[in-house]
């Protein structure tokens, strides 16, 4: 059989196929037809596709080949008929899947483990979907069932082979990279003030004092309140209207305290 002729059988096949062609299904078909000749010809008629400047080409996906729109078309085909997906998946569903996708064959109770959750109902409308099949009973107690994903995983996800997942290193790395960085904190090298006396400026509790002084102990940094000195140290003290001032009555004054100078003479 000529060649160009197994490329338009080939092509015929994989067109008429309403699911992903696996090239082995595709051998058994046409005469004198391997798998590795189901892949050079497929790689033909995508050159020829491209040199004509076709808008399809031939892809392969979930473990077979299927013609797909180029994606500089995509935007025309999707004016034309609106897109609606056959399935939506939940927070949890999407949780579980991936779960199941890097785990498996997996079962509900490790599935359970790693969420935290009870997955029940979660896997039950996961199997009802065809996203994920039961692979079998693990060898422990109870020999639970396990899971794993199916072509319908591969086919939602546009993914050729589990191979295609992302690894782990790479969502990391992903992750890693959304999350805010750390501000690094510089010291500045004059921290510490030269001058470590300050002047009281605390007006909201009315103790605001402008002789009052606050020192700084060097070792311990805790604040050294120094009382106001006496702006005359003599006996009498001078008023505000300028009269001397007997310093009893200062005393008087500052104490609360009334002295009574016959008592004392008496006693004396």
């Amino acid at each position: 059989m000529h060649n160009g002729t197994q490329n338009s059988i080939v092509e015929a096949l994989i067109l008429a196929s309403p699911e992903p062609l696996a090239a082995r299904k595709i051998a058994e078909v046409v005469d004198d037809m391997t798998p590795r000749k189901v892949g050079q010809a497929v790689a033909e008629l995508n050159n020829r596709y491209m040199e004509a400047a076709m808008a399809y080409r031939i892809r392969e996906l979930a473990g077979g080949y299927q013609f797909y729109i180029v994606p500089e078309f995509t935007g025309y085909v999707e004016e034309l008929f609106t897109r609606r997906r056959k399935m939506r998946l939940t927070q949890a569903a999407l949780e579980t899947l991936a779960i199941v996708a890097y785990r498996q064959p997996v079962t509900r109770v490790e599935i359970e483990h790693i969420r935290g959750v009870a997955s029940d109902g979660v896997i039950r409308n996961l199997l009802e979907k065809k996203v994920i099949t039961i692979r079998g009973r693990a060898a422990t107690v109870g020999k639970p069932l396990q899971y794993g994903t199916t072509d319908e995983f591969l086919k939602f996800f546009g993914l050729n082979s589990l191979e295609d997942l992302p690894k782990m290193s790479e969502i990391e790395e992903l992750i890693s990279s959304r999350e805010p960085q750390p501000q690094t904190e510089l010291e500045l090298e004059n921290s510490k003030k030269d001058d470590h006396t300050g002047v009281k400026l605390n007006i909201a509790d009315g103790t605001y004092d402008p002789n009052q002084t606050v020192e700084i102990d060097e070792i311990t940094g805790e604040p050294l309140i120094s009382e106001p000195s006496p702006a005359n140290s003599d006996t009498d003290s001078a008023d505000d209207s300028g009269n001397e001032t007997d310093t009893d009555e200062v005393e008087q004054e500052r104490t609360g305290l009334i002295i009574d100078h016959d008592a004392v003479r008496e006693s004396s």
